[in-house]
């Protein structure tokens, strides 16, 4: 997957949980919010993925309206439909049903087919002091790399 190009990334969503498995998951799409991801606009950053019925869908996340598709435009904030197989969705179903989990979104991006892709991390919340100790980890590297570039 070297030729991504990423639109959107959720940074907060590494700190905030544990990521069990990641998912990578179709997206359906109108015309206009295609052409709104392509010019680099969109977030991801408080959205979540919520099951109904027997699918998936992308809740709060924001496409803004494509300027130049006149009445033919969407609403930024509907809920899209994820594309996954079967077996896969079932899986994630029952993870979500039986052992409390999340399904966080962490990037969405058009793959070298330059189709539209949303990668979901299967996640579990963390506590407080679980966000502390990452916090003092990333502060530990920084200032390692930081020493080891100065000492050069």
């Amino acid at each position: 997957m070297a030729d991504k190009k990423i639109v959107a990334l959720n940074k907060r969503a590494r700190f905030d949980y544990f990521i069990e498995r990641n998912i990578e998951a179709g997206i359906m799409l109108f015309g206009s919010e295609v052409k709104s991801l392509r010019d680099g606009k969109g977030s991801i950053a408080e959205s979540y993925a919520s099951d109904e019925g027997d699918e998936l869908f992308l809740i709060n996340s924001f496409i803004p309206e494509y300027n130049e598709a006149s009445h033919f435009n969407h609403n930024p904030r509907r809920p899209r439909k994820l594309l996954v197989r079967k077996r896969e969705l079932n899986q994630l179903l029952a993870s979500i049903r039986k052992k409390g989990m999340t399904l966080v979104p962490l990037s969405l991006y058009f793959n070298e087919r330059g189709i539209a892709k949303i990668e979901l991390g299967l996640a579990s919340g963390k506590k407080k002091a679980d966000k502390r100790s990452t916090e003092k980890n990333r502060d530990w590297e920084r200032q390692k790399g930081r020493l080891m570039r100065a000492k050069g």
